[in-house]
């Protein structure tokens, strides 16, 4: 083989192997530089667009506002009701709270005009409020007095929902493994469809929510 083309080969070879190595570390870098959303993970489905509130109904005229992608929430009691209903579940959103805020994440409620909601189940969102009932439990059912999550610090509320089993996890870590027993008396239920709620708890209180997303289970 001439010298002069060979050379030009293993040049040309040698260029296609750097590009190749270049575009794969910047495929690698792209899946890793970003957070994990709804569209990455499968069968997981976006509840809040991170524009507005589609898909969402307020009741008592609650002061729920979206800036920069965030739900904002703040103000005289309120809830923010999913149009949608779901069963079995896995429900994820980040939250941040700021000192003293509480608020919560119902499930297996029901849209109601005005008060507390009466039905369904309430995981709180409370890291430094005076209410000793912390972040992760499951108010009225499972109370705890500590919490992984922290004031001014994004963390990650993921609820469980198999029949009448709920897991609820803070940051991966599991704070609730809670069985409904059969029976159970109180508003509390489990055996039917439900929305999701976000609380406005009082005016003093300030918190924050993204990524909310749902992956439905088998019923």
């Amino acid at each position: 083989m001439n010298t002069y083309r060979a050379g030009n080969c293993f040049n040309v070879l040698s260029g296609l192997m750097a590009a190749l190595l270049v575009s794969s570390l910047i495929g690698t870098s792209s899946v890793y530089s970003g957070e994990k959303t709804a569209e990455t993970e499968e069968g997981w489905i976006e509840l809040f667009n991170g524009k507005d509130l589609t898909g969402w109904t307020i009741a008592e005229g609650g002061p729920f506002e979206v800036k920069d992608g965030v739900i904002e929430v703040t103000g005289k009691r309120s809830h923010l009701f999913t149009n949608k209903e779901y069963k079995n579940f896995e429900f994820k959103a980040d939250v941040k709270t700021t000192p003293g805020s509480n608020s919560g994440i119902f499930f297996h409620t029901k849209f109601q005009e005005e008060g507390w909601p009466t039905q369904g189940y309430e995981s709180q969102v409370n890291v430094s409020h005076k209410d000793p009932v912390k972040t992760g439990s499951l108010y009225n059912r499972v109370k705890l007095f500590k919490t992984p999550a922290k004031d001014n610090e994004w963390w990650t509320q993921h609820i469980i929902v198999d029949g009448r089993h709920v897991i609820v996890k803070i940051n991966d870590q599991t704070v609730i493994d809670y069985t409904e027993p059969e029976g159970a008396t109180g508003s509390p239920s489990l055996g039917e469809k439900g929305s999701f709620a976000l609380q406005a708890h009082d005016p003093k209180s300030v918190v924050y929510y993204k990524n909310i997303r749902v992956k439905p289970l088998a019923d």
